[in-house]
């Protein structure tokens, strides 16, 4: 893991870097917002940024998403600053820790944050006989090429096959093919030179330069324009590339693996996929089972979810009652590991037993039944009333075991409301009962942080009052 620090903290921050070495971790220490973006731009790539939270927080954000770095940042300060550390957060830092460092805070956060191991779950068969493949062809230089369902875990197959080969010292860089603009794609890969297009204000090193040493993750791969595949078949077949806006060629020394969750060989004959580049990417084909063709393995993998978010989220870990299970292990998983992977993590937040029961196991209409347990937690008529509504607003249909308050309470507010007023009470009363918990109330509401964010700024901006914030 590469962990870039930004700012000095009258030495504090330091300390933080030798725990972080100490726990395996790669350190850059830059001194201001400018150096960082600089090394970045340089190709002194990170997983996660600390920042001394003096440093403008807000600006280091705007530079990221700007020139495309995603990269999470984790503010810090010498003094317990609540304004400072609201602010940081407010500016999209993902959490803050105080100075001086304790160093099993820092272990959790680097663990919590970067969520970088490679360790694999493979008790069923299926996933066995896959897992020895990989284990027999990760120390060669081979081309690998994954392919699955979409949340089946490729990536974490990726970075399992780097740990055991040979450039497991080197980076790990991934890069998802299709999240990027057609147009960004080519700069993203291979870096430009400053002034080469608008928007260019310095050298950028790419991806391929990035990795250097190291293995590059092409995730999605078929999602690349046709135009681009063939210079992508170049730097792979003679080990160089050229940056956009670019004089010299750049020798490049990689291992390359592809991922794809569509069938490669009708992309190919359907004209979408270049057949060199496939054959090119295809020495080592991996295709990962779905979670429903791996059944040993969901319980396995829900415990450890649960394990997970527990500690996460400061709660005690609970085993999963044998109900629960048996809810797990019927489940068709249409989203494969991740959709179980979000359904542990919602359990954990709305479980009010001892064990984890049935009821906190929530498949399929997710956002209908996550309403209802929020409706339940909160205790509140009115609560009730605004989830329901929402449900009919937005045309889930409800879930089919709604219960008569909620479903009374939908018919009496159903007229005279917006969908806007709804949302707000459900959002306002989450928040209460999550005291204050943004990262709480965001995932039981199923929308992301940002999105919270967003709307809360909105109803103070309106003079609303707004639960303090609890994280």
């Amino acid at each position: 893991m590469r962990l870039m620090i930004v700012g000095s903290l009258n030495g504090q921050i330091s300390t933080a870097g030798k725990i972080a070495i100490g726990r395996g971790a790669k350190v850059t220490h830059c001194e201001d917002i400018e150096q960082a973006m600089g090394a970045l731009r340089a190709g002194r790539g990170a997983d996660l940024m600390m920042v001394d939270v003096k440093q403008n927080i807000s600006a280091l954000m705007g530079f990221l998403e700007a020139e495309r770095f995603v990269i999470p940042v984790i503010a810090c300060g010498i003094d317990n600053d609540a304004a400072a550390a609201v602010r940081a957060i407010k500016a999209g830092a993902k959490e803050y820790i105080p100075l001086p460092p304790d160093a099993a805070l820092i272990a959790a956060v680097l663990q919590a944050i970067t969520e970088e191991s490679s360790a694999m779950i493979a008790g069923d068969p299926s996933m066995k006989a896959v897992l020895q493949i990989a284990d027999r062809i990760a120390p060669s230089e081979a081309s690998v090429l994954i392919t699955g369902e979409s949340g089946t875990g490729k990536e974490v197959m990726s970075r399992y096959i780097h740990q055991k080969s040979k450039r497991a010292n080197g980076p790990f860089i991934s890069l998802n093919c299709a999240a990027i603009p057609e147009s960004l794609l080519e700069s993203e890969l291979f870096g430009h030179e400053k002034g080469s297009f608008t928007g260019a204000v310095a050298r950028r090193i790419g991806k391929f330069e990035e990795a250097n040493g190291g293995t590059l993750l092409l995730d999605e791969i078929t999602e690349m324009h046709p135009s681009l595949q063939a210079k992508l078949l170049r730097a792979i077949q003679e080990r160089v590339i050229d940056r956009v806006g670019g004089t010299a060629p750049v020798k490049i020394d990689i291992r390359l693996v592809a991922t794809s969750n569509r069938d490669m060989e009708a992309a190919v004959r359907a004209g979408q996929f270049r057949e060199d580049l496939y054959f090119r990417l295809n020495v080592v084909n991996l295709e990962l089972p779905s979670l429903a063709e791996r059944p040993a393995d969901i319980l396995p993998l829900a415990k450890m979810f649960a394990a997970k978010y527990s500690e996460q989220n400061g709660i005690d870990t609970k085993e999963i009652s044998e109900a629960a299970a048996e809810k797990l292990r019927a489940h068709r998983w249409p989203g494969n590991v991740r959709e179980l992977e979000n359904t542990m993590h919602r359990a954990i937040l709305v479980s009010m037993e001892a064990l984890i029961e049935p009821g906190a196991i929530m498949l399929g209409g997710q956002k209908a039944a996550l309403a209802a347990q929020a409706a339940q937690n909160i205790n509140t008529a009115q609560a009730a009333q605004n989830i329901n509504t929402v449900q009919a607003a937005q045309g889930a249909g409800g879930s089919a075991e709604k219960t008569a308050v909620g479903q009374n309470a939908a018919t009496s507010t159903m007229v005279g409301r917006t969908v806007a007023d709804v949302e707000r009470d459900l959002i306002l009363n989450t928040l209460e009962h999550c005291l204050g918990n943004r990262t709480h109330a965001a995932n039981i509401l199923g929308i992301s942080i940002r999105t919270l964010r967003n709307k809360i700024k909105e109803y103070s901006e309106a003079g609303l009052p707004v639960p303090e914030s609890g994280a």
